[in-house]
């Protein structure tokens, strides 16, 4: 059982998966789209590493406003997970990406990443970001759950 955690734009989605115990995320791949409004084939590879990976639920990206609104990506993010629901029969939860792209920018940087080579990587560390913020928080909750009642 994994996780897969995506990161959708309007030119590329970035694609994590989870390790098969649940605790990392690692970048897999970065998904180009043609055009923006044509989403078949990025749904078909995504059904593929779904099938290869044994994926049991998918975490995506929601872009919301920095001040928490919600705007057009947002709009087109959720209509982007409900035809992923649909063609792969998984649940589609979502995870705010706020300030993900900055943070895999300055992770980049920090690893001496070339500025014209982030372009490269930026959208599967985003992903990997937002797995991991997904089950760091899954972990939490369970944690919590099982700590017994204080006297």
């Amino acid at each position: 059982m994994r996780i897969m955690g995506l990161d959708f734009g309007s030119k590329t989605v970035g694609v994590a998966l989870s390790d098969s115990l649940l605790i990392t995320a690692q970048g897999l791949e970065i998904i180009g789209r043609k055009e923006e409004n044509k989403l078949r084939r990025t749904l078909a590879r995504i059904e593929e590493l779904i099938q290869e990976y044994e994926v049991t639920e998918i975490v995506l990206g929601l872009p919301k406003n920095m001040n928490g609104t919600e705007g057009e990506r947002v709009a087109l993010t959720r209509e982007f997970a409900e035809k992923l629901e649909r063609r792969t029969g998984l649940p589609v939860i979502f995870w705010d990406e706020r300030l993900t792209t900055v943070a895999a920018d300055k992770a980049m940087m920090e690893a001496g990443i070339r500025r014209e080579r982030r372009k490269e990587y930026v959208d599967k560390i985003a992903a990997s970001l937002i797995l991991q913020g997904y089950l760091d928080s899954r972990r939490e909750a369970d944690c919590t759950a099982e700590e017994p009642a204080q006297p």
